[in-house]
This record gives C-alpha cells, sequence and structure tokens, in this order.
C-alpha cells in the first residue's frame, strides 16, 4: 500500500483498556524492556495528570490494529515523555512525529508549557525526531538503564509553541 494511503488511514486517540493487549505487544517489539501491560493499565487509570495516546490503522482486512503509542506524565507545566514506541514496520512514516506532537498539544491545552525526556544515548533516530520537534540536549543520566547499564540522554522543550505542534503533527 503506498505510504499516503497508510497515513490516511491513521487515527490518533486516547489509549482506552481495550487496547492494552496490542499497546504492550507494540513495546515489546520496540524496546529491549519493555513496560509491563499493567503500567499502562495503571496509567489510563491515573486520570488527568497521565496523557495516554495511541495511533492506530485499519488494515486490508478491515481490521483495527494499534502502530504506536506514548504516555506523557503531566507535573505542574511540564510534559515528561515516559515512552514512545513505534512498531517496526511503521517507523519512518512520521506517525511518530504526528503522535508526539497532537500529545503535547494536548498536554498544552491542559497546561503544560515544556517538555522532557530521556532517551538512550545510542537511539539515534529517536533523538533526531526529538530535535526536530525542537528538543534540546541538556544533560546526561548516567546509568540510566538498568538492563543495559546504558546512559541517557536527557532533551528538553523550553517552550510548547502551538503553530509548530500543529504543523509537525499535519507531517512537516
Amino acid at each position: 500500500m503506498p505510504e499516503n494511503q497508510k497515513q490516511a488511514q491513521l487515527i490518533f486517540r486516547p489509549m482506552t483498556t481495550s487496547d492494552l493487549d496490542q499497546v504492550a505487544a507494540v513495546d515489546r517489539a520496540a524496546f529491549p524492556t519493555p513496560w509491563p501491560k499493567d503500567a499502562f493499565l495503571y496509567e489510563i487509570k491515573r486520570g488527568r495528570n497521565s496523557v495516554c495516546w495511541v495511533a492506530e490503522q485499519a488494515e486490508s482486512g478491515g481490521e483495527i490494529q494499534v502502530v504506536a503509542s506514548i504516555v506523557i506524565w503531566l507535573v505542574l507545566d511540564e510534559a515528561h515523555i515516559g515512552t514512545l514506541a513505534v512498531k517496526p514496520g511503521y517507523r519512518g512514516q512520521k506517525i511518530g512525529q504526528k503522535l508526539l506532537a497532537l500529545t503535547l498539544i494536548e498536554c498544552q491545552r491542559r497546561g503544560a508549557r515544556q517538555a522532557l525526556l530521556e532517551v538512550r544515548q545510542s537511539n539515534h533516530a529517536a533523538q533526531a525526531l526529538y530535535r526536530k520537534l525542537g528538543f534540546e540536549t541538556v544533560g546526561l543520566r548516567k546509568d540510566y538503564y538498568k538492563d543495559t547499564h546504558e546512559d541517557a540522554i536527557l532533551m528538553t522543550l523550553e517552550r510548547l509553541n502551538l503553530e509548530n505542534l500543529a504543523q509537525l503533527a499535519q507531517g512537516g
């Protein structure tokens, strides 16, 4: 299927408990140390301090499949990206960019003015995505990932810019 047709069939929406099996599967496929399904359930039920969304796509047989997910914690005026996962095979189509931009718009609507995240030092593709959204490297968290003892790059977006985020949510 051409990429533009795939993009047209994408739906971005809040995560629900019925998504949990697929969300956990995407996370397992994306990360060496995935979140357990119960962690996503906790975040969904936590209410107003968590923003949990998915990107889903209708497959050729009409089946709806979750292809990406995100969890962001709202702490005062800050949006802390806890996890962003895109299913292998769907990467490179700006799905992660659109999902992150849309959820940051939602976070801004809820009072966030800035954002931060940690990313594996070896995850250059994710770092490039975050830089595209305006995140800057501000520090290093030593031995952050306990599975591999890898350091995390600390990145921040000092100001959520609604116009810029809206453009990126459209694929710009």
